[in-house]
């Protein structure tokens, strides 16, 4: 498992005085809560401590992540929540952050029960959520992790599998990339470490990251290009915005 090395990685903790702090919201499931993470509460609290350092950027993250939630779920709390994060008056988020899906993935009740959300349907909700999303500022979705299948059912009912998370992680990756979104296939990355280092960063539930997954689950997103490409982007047009303000003074 690697050691998170909060120094050069972290190249979105540029001095706050050099541009205008982002705020980020972050939505999804309990991959965005932080379930199964008792000592350090996930990568997006990680990162929310990060940028609350004297040194650091100062970027402002809301983690509403709800264990449980369905894609249509997130797109139904979408823009209240939305419009509900913003510190100073009229202002609303600079990013939006998803990370949802492999709720929609599982089986009920048995191996080969049906799916929670049938395919042919969670294909057009989850259209429909970036849709929505993408119409209200940036947006960057971070993939599933790969479940421990051994450890089926969770709660003795829902029965994941790596085969549909696939099916339903790849329908989002398409989805994303038709819209020209960011898209981290975690799912992908884990699986090529192999079988004995994905289980390690693995809860007993066999579901949800542990501390050491979700360690890794946040280096895997600020080593990603277009995390990195944003926080670039932001301080770009901040610092040309102040340049113009100041010229019209």
């Amino acid at each position: 498992m690697h050691t998170f090395l909060a120094s050069s990685s972290m190249q979105l903790s540029v001095p706050p005085n050099h541009f205008q702090p982002m705020k980020i919201v972050a939505l999804g499931d309990s991959l965005i809560y932080g379930f199964g993470d008792p000592e350090k509460g996930g990568w997006i609290e990680q990162l929310r401590r990060w940028w609350m350092l004297p040194d650091s950027a100062g970027h402002v993250l809301y983690n509403l992540g709800v264990r449980g939630d369905r894609t249509q779920q997130v797109a139904q709390r979408l823009e209240v929540e939305f419009r509900h994060r913003g510190e100073l008056r009229n202002r609303v988020p600079d990013l939006i952050i998803l990370s949802v899906g492999v709720n929609d993935s599982a089986r009920l009740a048995r191996p080969d029960g049906r799916s929670y959300t049938d395919f042919t349907l969670f294909e057009k909700e989850i259209a429909t959520l970036l849709d929505l999303a993408q119409q209200l500022c940036p947006v960057l979705f971070v993939g599933m992790v790969p479940v421990d299948e051994a450890k089926m059912p969770f709660l003795d009912c829902f029965y994941y599998n790596h085969a549909d998370q696939y099916r339903y992680k790849e329908a989002t990756r398409i989805a994303c990339t038709k819209r020209q979104i960011p898209y981290l296939d975690i799912f992908e990355q884990w699986m090529e470490r192999g079988e004995t280092w994905r289980l390690k960063g693995l809860s007993e539930d066999g579901l949800h990251p542990n501390t050491l997954g979700y360690q890794a689950l946040l280096e895997d997103v600020i080593n990603w290009d277009a995390i990195l490409s944003v926080g670039k982007a932001h301080a770009t047009y901040h610092s040309k915005f102040d340049y113009q303000l100041k010229r019209s003074q």
